[in-house]
């Protein structure tokens, strides 16, 4: 294991180079996958690669089910008559059809999949939480949720926020199964508890009506490489498109400036590496890692030495490790975060959620690098509140000398990480994690 000289650690432990990139990204606003400000967002990216001197800097596009927000609104009688509209109560989620309905609310608190079996929602608007109870085992997304609404023959599905401040979470519902088949709106939790109040009080009739628009559109990766020109290569990746309610500072604006700062760290010492280095900033990670599959399907993955991904790292400078099961990988982290002194949290459980996913499913060694945040689920992620001022530029900096070291000992060409095979991925996945992606049409080995 090598870590990055002293010289350009000291450098990194001064760099304002990613706070600069990350203001830019932020600045943009709308970030959403398939629109301008994502375009945008690429842009300004590939000029960072350009200016650093990485090679072969290109913007590879490809088409995605594209999504536009419109206004939403829920009205409610019966126990209680009161209009909801302000987009800091509801809003669309992305995948939504245009829609409006009514029918009685019924809450079905975390939403695991036997609170709905447990509930009647024939006909019925579903209410579930964000939340996802400490002691479950796995993490429940809000697809899984949503699907299982529509599962249980629900007619539109609400997602309340458990994290307070007047912030209705958003994120998709759809994946492969866009639009969606039945509205989905997300509310704050203030909105939440007042419904559920209201509904527990005696029956509580919900209309919920949702403008949105669903089309063909363009999303598009950032490539650009160091190194040697050697078959096998190593991706550090990220993803540069965001929701298009906040600016997306945290997730994933970070990520995708750390990823930059760590190619310039790189190429301070790009004479020493041994393998190739490929930083490929993704989009359209929002919808359903489509950018990362784009990559994916286009790299020949046994030239694949391993995959880091930034997602979610900024908010502390603790790093966070999945490992996915990658004895190897994990074990590298290990060996520079001791060599550091500086913590690190990891988790061994192999996730189906972030762009890593699309390489861990097919065996190729890869992680999932974020903050230790210490919250329950997302935090201020997918809010109005994922803004600049969350972040401090220390934690970067203390980031991408972890993360970048990690990268440049696992570019040593004496340095292994062992693949798995298609079948042993398949059967090292969780039950749980099965049904989730069996519910959202993101299971990927039916034909096996």
């Amino acid at each position: 294991m090598t870590l990055l000289p002293a010289e350009v650690i000291g450098d990194a432990y001064t760099s304002t180079y990613h706070w600069s990139l990350l203001s830019d990204l932020v600045d943009v606003g709308n970030r959403m996958a398939g629109q301008e400000g994502e375009a945008e967002a690429a842009e300004r990216v590939a000029e960072a690669f350009e200016e650093t001197g990485l090679r072969a800097v290109e913007i590879d596009e490809f088409e995605i089910p594209g999504w536009w927000r419109g206004s939403s609104q829920i009205a409610t009688s019966g126990a209680h008559d009161e209009t909801y509209d302000a987009d800091y109560q509801v809003i669309g989620l992305p995948g939504t059809p245009g829609g409006d309905v009514e029918a009685e609310l019924v809450d079905v608190g975390y939403g695991r999949p036997e609170d709905f079996e447990a509930a009647d929602l024939d006909g019925k608007v579903a209410m579930a939480s964000s939340e996802t109870p400490d002691d479950y085992g796995r993490w429940l997304h809000r697809m899984e949720k949503y699907v299982s609404a529509v599962e249980q023959g629900a007619v539109a599905f609400v997602f309340r926020n458990h994290v307070e401040g007047c912030l209705p979470a958003t994120g998709e519902i759809g994946y492969n199964n866009r639009p969606g088949p039945i509205p989905a709106v997300g509310v704050s939790k203030e909105v939440g508890a007042r419904l559920r109040r209201h509904a527990e009080r005696e029956d509580l009739s919900v209309r919920v009506a949702v403008e949105a628009r669903n089309e063909p559109s363009t999303s598009r990766n950032v490539v650009g490489e160091l190194g040697p020109d050697t078959d096998e290569v190593v991706l550090l990746t990220s993803h540069v498109d965001a929701h298009d309610i906040a600016e997306g500072a945290n997730d994933n604006g970070a990520g995708t400036a750390l990823v930059a700062e760590i190619a310039r760290l790189l190429k301070q010492v790009e004479d020493d590496l041994e393998t190739r280095v490929r930083f490929v900033p993704f989009g359209s990670e929002e919808i359903g890692l489509r950018g990362a599959y784009h990559s994916a399907d286009r790299l020949e993955l046994d030239d694949v030495k391993c995959v880091v991904n930034v997602d979610g790292a900024g908010n502390s400078r603790t790093l966070a490790l999945r490992a996915n099961e990658f004895a190897e990988l994990s074990a590298l982290f290990e060996a520079v975060t001791e060599e550091l002194d500086v913590p690190m949290q990891s988790s061994d459980t192999i996730s189906p959620h972030g762009d890593q996913w699309a390489f861990v499913q097919e065996g190729v060694p890869a992680v999932m690098t974020a903050s230790a945040s210490g919250e329950n689920g997302r935090g201020w992620g997918h809010t109005h509140a994922d803004t600049l001022d969350k972040l401090d530029v220390r934690d970067l900096r203390a980031l991408s000398v972890v993360i970048g070291s990690a990268v440049f000992s696992a570019a040593e060409a004496d340095r292994e990480f062992p693949h798995r095979s298609r079948e042993e991925t398949r059967e090292m996945i969780d039950e749980g994690y099965e049904q989730e992606l069996k519910k959202g049409g993101r299971w990927p080995y039916d034909d096996e």
